[in-house]
């Protein structure tokens, strides 16, 4: 019979995510959220400009306060997407990915292989346009994708694809 042992783990020897070089989005991902952004914004302030003009009560609330508020929105917004671009950044190593993002806060997700159930690519019209892709990454137990990374090219959102359904196919 083996004698049960339970030894304690040295964490200051594990590997540490924090240390590990990971590969920022494509600069041409940052074009893509500007563009969705402008877009929201616009319809944002075409809505407004509509509200405005059918309030009966318009001639009391000045359209600068309105423009102005909304400028300092849309200028915040920007500003969080700006530094949400700049923070989100991957990594693929032998037995795991690593996705880091944030705004505030940063978060890191470490994802193993072999958790890995479903892999998918996904282009947005405008991330097409720029030859960007999305990978969705799955894992047991949830009906939506437990990882997306944004913002990689195309050929190498394939080559990640393939990767991540060789390790798949070698689990099974």
């Amino acid at each position: 019979m083996e004698e049960f042992t339970n030894e304690t783990i040295d964490t200051k020897k594990l590997p540490k995510f924090e240390e590990v070089q990971l590969t920022p989005l494509h600069p041409k991902y940052w074009s893509v959220l500007r563009i969705n952004s402008s877009i929201v914004f616009s319809i944002i302030a075409i809505a407004l400009v509509f509200l405005w003009i059918n309030i009966e009560d318009s001639e009391k609330i000045s359209p600068f306060w309105i423009f102005g508020f909304f400028l300092i929105v849309v200028n915040l917004a920007f500003l969080f997407t700006r530094i949400g671009f700049k923070k989100k950044a991957y990594a693929f190593r032998n037995h795991d990915v690593i996705y880091r993002s944030g705004i505030i806060a940063t978060n890191t997700m470490v994802i193993p292989y072999n958790r890995v159930q479903h892999v998918a690519l996904h282009e947005g019209l405008i991330s097409r346009y720029f030859g960007l892709a999305k990978v969705e990454i799955f894992t047991a137990g949830g009906s939506s994708s437990d990882l997306e990374i944004p913002g990689i090219a195309k050929e190498e959102a394939e080559n990640i694809k393939q990767l991540l359904m060789g390790k798949i196919q070698k689990q099974l």
